[in-house]
Order: C-alpha cells, then structure tokens, then sequence
C-alpha cells in the first residue's frame, strides 16, 4: 500500500489540507484533467457536495471509487 501524502489547496480563498494515498492523488488527477478541471477546481467541488460530517480526505477517496463504480476512465 502507497504511503499516505498530505497535500494542501485553496478552496474559497482558504488554505486547507488532505492527506491520500498515491494510487488515489493520481487517479483524481487524472479524473480532474478528464473533465477540463484544474485539481483545485475539482477538489473545491467535492468540498462543496461533501457532508459536513465527512472530512475531505474521505470525500476525495470516496468520488474516485465512485467514479470507477460507474466505469468512467481516468485519461
């Protein structure tokens, strides 16, 4: 298993952080550049859907196992 990497981002002008593992870091990389988004664009969005009681790291994992559930490829 891929060790876990904190990354941080700008989400509505605030500074915030997540922690995810490689295989996932590129996979949403990869789903942000499929869909025209930059990654902070992306990470914003999923932010903003997520439940208030998810943390983001949960939230960010969760939208890529999702996104491979519906048989969407990463470019």
């Amino acid at each position: 298993m891929s060790p876990v990497e904190k990354r941080s981002v700008t989400i509505r002008g605030h500074r915030t952080s997540y922690s995810l593992e490689k295989p996932f870091f590129d996979d949403l990389v990869a789903i942000a550049a499929a869909r025209k988004l930059t990654l902070a664009a992306l990470v914003a969005e999923i932010d903003e859907a997520r439940p208030r009681d998810a943390n983001l790291s949960s939230a960010l994992r969760l939208y890529v196992l999702d996104w491979a559930k519906r048989g969407k490829k990463p470019v």
